[in-house]
């Protein structure tokens, strides 16, 4: 059957192995079982998106979970870091989101918080896949007087905006800022909407109305382009756009122009920097950010760290430096000293401050770097050799490398999930990325290409 867990959680089509009731029962049990102690009844908090296919996992988690002796607290549609939050603020000893992110509304998947409200470690991942393929849950449940209960908690929404509200500096108001805000149809269309009105900015709201079918579809953070026109028509200072399950943030500038993952990483850390805040003087992202953000980085003579592509190994670097901020280009933002997690909403809440407390645009604000241009090519390869021991491929590359020197860079690696190879190509022109990146994308396919 092979692994269960990816890079985020267990994931794949809705009612398709290994996205079933049957499964989600499993899953529920096993984590369960892995908290059980002698005298402790573990709280296990659950929250979900807003797809067609939540009620069904959310029903068969129950299940699991409660024939394990375990109490469950159901949240109901809340973002991802949501949840995060929720299971520190109940005292749960887990948090289970069921979600598939900015996916289509056909998949879904299920991740799990630690009762800190980080993601599991590899090691405690391994014990519930473990237990799963094993079947040995089945031998594992609690006999009939020790079964758990499953409750409604109604406030949860209501305790997420008012820790929301303390990441945003203390006296300072959304007043006079009109703001576009698109929640792709996902966990963010009730909190979002009420937290901004709230905190008195003018919100003009896109797709907050799910109908389990419609998460993500041509809106939210993958897709723009409705919020940008809509800014520009309504003159409005920026819009705001979430993932399905809102821990991604994507921006527009007042012209309608993108304003970058990258880009927000540099603003909110010259920020940290003037304000003494910027701890240990480093910001850490993946090795696929912009090289223009590690220009305007050296500019401001701030480290960066680049990390394994996925937010958990840039958690993992965070902790272990010591670091204060980090996130990805795709807009998946960790500000440590508020939360434990990416979130886009406390994301949009420190850019907003920043452009408050400065008096400048977005648009100015993100001068801050220059982005170079970027051309990725995914070439589908039959198999997966040691691109180091691929010498005409090592000579295209080291040979583009010397052609762009310090005005560029180039990463080849394989996909992690699907047998592809990713050439990844910056340079000072477009042109310039698309050549290099095309031949040697042209030299991999001829060489393993499937």
């Amino acid at each position: 059957m092979g692994k269960l867990f990816g890079t985020d959680g267990v994931r794949g089509v809705a009612n398709t192995y290994p996205m079933t009731a049957q499964m989600a029962m499993k899953l529920g049990q096993a984590v369960a079982y892995i908290l059980k102690k002698p005298g402790h009844q573990p709280r296990i908090v659950i929250g979900k998106d807003t797809r067609l296919s939540g009620y069904m996992l959310e029903n068969a988690l129950v299940a699991g979970i409660t024939s394990m002796g375990a109490e469950v607290i159901l949240i109901g549609p809340i973002s991802t870091p949501g949840i995060a939050f929720i299971t520190t603020n109940l005292d749960a000893d887990a948090g289970i989101v069921i979600s598939a992110s900015h996916n289509p509304f056909e998949d879904n998947g299920i991740k799990i918080f630690s009762k800190e409200g980080f993601k599991l470690s590899d090691e405690q991942e391994q014990q519930i896949e473990d237990l799963v393929l094993s079947d040995k849950v089945s031998g594992l449940l609690s006999p009939a007087d020790q079964v758990g209960q499953a409750y409604r908690e109604d406030d949860a929404r209501g305790r997420y905006i008012v820790f929301l509200k303390h990441t945003f500096p203390k006296g300072l108001s959304l007043e006079g800022m009109k703001i576009v805000m698109d929640c792709a149809n996902g966990a963010t269309y009730k909190v979002a909407p009420t937290l901004f009105k709230e905190m008195r900015a003018e919100v003009l709201i896109l797709n907050a109305n799910p109908d389990g079918k419609n998460i993500n579809l041509n809106c939210g953070a993958l897709h723009p382009e409705t919020m940008a026109k809509t800014v520009v028509e309504n003159k409005a200072d920026i819009g705001l756009a979430f993932d399905g399950d809102g821990d991604r943030l994507i921006v527009v500038d007042e012209k309608g122009d993108i304003v970058s993952g990258d880009k927000i990483l540099a603003i909110c850390a010259q920020y940290l920097k003037e304000q003494g805040k910027l701890l240990n003087n480093c910001l850490v992202t993946t090795i696929m950010s912009n090289l223009g953000l590690s220009l305007a980085l050296k500019k401001m003579s701030i480290e960066h760290v680049k990390a394994k592509v996925g937010d958990r190994y840039v958690l993992e670097e965070m902790l272990k430096r010591g670091a204060v901020i980090g996130g990805e280009e795709s807009g998946h933002i960790i500000f440590l000293e508020h939360h434990s997690t990416g979130d886009g909403v406390v994301a949009a809440l420190q850019l907003l401050a920043i452009m408050k407390i400065k008096d400048k645009s977005i648009s100015e604000l993100a001068q801050v770097m220059q982005t170079f241009p970027q051309v990725t090519i995914n070439v589908t390869v039959k198999s997966k050799p040691p691109l180091e021991d691929l010498p005409e491929i090592q000579k295209l590359i080291k040979e583009a490398e010397s052609q762009l020197k310090d005005n560029g860079r180039i990463l080849v690696r394989y996909s992690g999930t699907q047998s592809m190879c990713r050439v990844m190509v910056e340079a000072s022109t477009q042109k310039e990325a698309e050549e290099l990146a095309k031949k040697i994308s042209d030299a991999i396919k001829q060489k393993i290409g499937g």
